[in-house]
């Protein structure tokens, strides 16, 4: 009873001295903005576009609360294991989804394959993954967020650039009610930050106009955009699950090449090998045949020795690229290897 007295009387305390924290935090988000609207202009933003959005600006406590609350990194904690990620994020529901998404965009698919050679269910799992698919994108208002995750500071460089990215959007005939999306700035179908949308998003109707939240041909054409642009090799699966033998010597696979990011996610990846020397090694695939024998793969064991075990080509890099996150590039791989079964 102590404890909680004594923070009543803290928050008593500042009430009376210097007014509510809420209060102070607005005025001081209030005060950052004059910062915003300077890098706005220095970046070409126009004037009409930031006369209108500015006067809407108030800090949205809910992003910076979100924010904080990402989970931390322990550098000594074991990784955890991938099953209970894939039981929830591959469940029954979304494969029956995704190959319903599937069949129902299956002239658009093939033509966007072939515009660009990234597979078709390559782009439907990432659709489903992201946002099952379009089904749920969010519903914050992104320059309202954005700005109030650079005034936290945590990431403000990041959030700051956003921020005038969706004002550059605006100007590029983006209706300004049409920008929701996640609390961290992520929009539509492909959940593209708004750098990202400036950058890659395209028109997959016809209508002159890249609308990613309402346009399916657009989020799909979109998504392949960033692939093809990632380095997605046409003709080349992601990875494919295998066995290992037992009693496998691990020690003659140790990466020795150092990522310059997402360092964490790469550790735990085997050095390069051809797929014909995995198979000399006693690999066994799972449920597919192997790729041609120059392809080269890493090997993976996300759930330790004993269990399913992966061999991950180039083309699960690009994937890393939309998200680095081994638990999310196996999820995207495994969905589009079940949506085409």
């Amino acid at each position: 009873m102590r404890q909680v007295g004594n923070v009543a009387l803290a928050m008593i305390a500042l009430c009376c001295v210097g007014g509510s924290a809420s209060a102070q935090d607005e005025s001081g988000f209030q005060a950052y903005l004059a910062t915003l609207r300077a890098q706005s202009q220095a970046a070409g933003v126009t004037r009409a576009t930031i006369d209108s959005v500015f006067p809407t600006l108030t800090l949205n406590t809910r992003v910076v609360q979100l924010d904080r609350a990402q989970p931390g990194s322990d550098p000594n904690a074991p990784p955890p294991n991938f099953e209970p990620y894939r039981v929830s994020h591959i469940d029954a529901a979304r494969i029956s989804r995704g190959r319903q998404a599937f069949q129902a965009q299956r002239y658009r698919l093939q033509r966007i394959e072939q515009q660009t050679g990234v597979p078709e269910s390559i782009m439907v799992a990432i659709w489903g993954n992201e946002t099952n698919y379009g089904t749920f994108m969010g519903n914050f208002d992104i320059p309202r967020a954005l700005a109030s995750l650079a005034y936290d500071g945590r990431r403000r460089e990041l959030f700051a650039s956003e921020f005038v990215d969706s004002l550059k959007m605006i100007d590029r005939g983006v209706p300004a009610e049409r920008l929701k999306g996640s609390w961290a700035g992520a929009m539509g179908g492909p959940q593209f930050l708004p750098s990202i949308y400036l950058r890659l998003a395209r028109d997959g109707d016809g209508d002159g106009r890249a609308d990613i939240w309402t346009s399916d041909a657009d989020t799909l054409a979109s998504i392949a955009n960033y692939f093809a642009n990632a380095g997605w090799r046409p003709g080349q699966p992601w990875g494919l699950a295998v066995s290992v033998p037992p009693g496998f010597d691990r020690s003659q696979i140790t990466n020795r090449l150092l990522s310059p990011r997402c360092a964490k996610v790469f550790a735990r990846h085997s050095g390069w090998k051809t797929m014909a020397e995995w198979r000399a090694l006693g690999m066994a695939p799972v449920s597919r045949a192997w790729p041609e024998d120059t392809v080269l793969a890493t090997l993976i064991e996300p759930d330790g020795p004993g269990k399913t075990a992966y061999l991950l080509t180039g083309n699960y890099r690009v994937i890393l690229d939309y998200n680095c996150s081994n638990f999310y590039a196996l999820a995207v791989g495994l969905l589009s290897d079940a949506v085409v079964q």
